[in-house]
């Protein structure tokens, strides 16, 4: 795995967590204990903090960043689908982001909800507990989020890293 300090700003990895060797972890970045961040993702804490929480998975191809003044910051048992781009933003714990969303600057993804696959929050948007929101920009559908739709996703990857730290080789 590519893990860099920047300055004064050193990554913070669980030994529990799951980094595969194809991921870019940079600066002020916490990782918490069995999250996964897997190939491709790019998380770049040079202006400011991220912080992925315990048992979350950000998958293939996503980029966090951050600014000097917003932090990024991902709760715990969350879901970050493939090639999602999180910048100063905040995820609740048990949200889902789905593939190839946006979540920008001071918006809110409540606990418990779920942005579908492709949608923008926008600056300062708050998606309310429960919700979804869907399409670009994203509008609000309230009160339609099964919890099964979060945490069985989030099971599933908490084993898949364990089964990647311990069966993943290269062979070429």
């Amino acid at each position: 795995m590519a893990v860099y300090a920047l300055g004064d700003k050193v990554p913070d990895i669980d030994p529990t967590a799951y980094v595969h060797p194809d991921a870019t972890v940079i600066g002020g970045v916490t990782i918490g204990a069995q999250a996964s961040i897997w190939p491709g993702a790019v998380l770049r804490g040079d202006d400011g903090e991220i912080h992925i929480g315990a048992r979350t998975s950000i998958q293939d191809g996503s980029v966090l960043h951050c600014t000097p003044h917003l932090p990024t910051i991902v709760g715990a048992e969350c879901v970050v689908g493939h090639m999602v781009h999180l910048e100063g933003c905040t995820i609740e714990d048990g949200a889902l982001v789905g593939n190839g969303s946006i979540v920008l600057h001071g918006a809110v993804v409540s606990t418990g909800a779920l942005v579908g696959s492709n949608a923008v929050v926008t600056n300062g948007m708050v998606v309310p507990p429960g919700a979804m929101a869907l399409g670009v920009p994203a509008k609000i559908r309230p009160d339609c989020v099964n919890p099964d739709m979060i945490r069985w996703p989030m099971l599933s990857y908490v084993e898949r890293a364990e089964q990647y730290r311990t069966g993943l080789r290269r062979i070429d």
